[in-house]
């Protein structure tokens, strides 16, 4: 009997050797996930810690602005107004640049 090389492609094509059950794909191949490229990364990660510091600190005045010291009668949109301010602002941005350089300081030491 004659081994034929096409008709032994057209099976393994339609037949390919398998290791278990196939999963099927939730996205097409050509998709790509949303990852940014390798020389922005280091940036993306520095603005979200300095956001995530600057969001502790503006959540820390607004917890210190329920206080009993503060008043009992105090509003949500009052609180707000009265911690939303150029110069939180700016003490926030401060000290978030010089939190994150402390702790890119300690993880490269460590």
């Amino acid at each position: 009997m004659a081994f034929n090389d096409a008709s032994h492609e057209r099976a393994t094509a339609r037949h390919p050797i398998s290791l278990g059950p196939t999963k099927p794909r939730r996205y097409h191949r050509s998709m790509t996930p949303l990852t940014p490229p390798p020389k922005v990364k280091p940036y993306w990660r520095a603005l979200v810690e300095v956001a995530f510091i600057v969001f502790l600190f503006y959540s820390n005045l607004l917890m210190g602005e329920f206080t009993g010291v503060n008043g009992q009668a105090k509003t949500f949109a009052f609180a707000m107004r009265d911690i939303v301010t150029t110069t939180n602002f700016l003490i926030a941005i401060v000290s978030a640049i010089i939190g994150y350089g402390i702790f890119e300081f300690l993880r490269k030491k460590l």
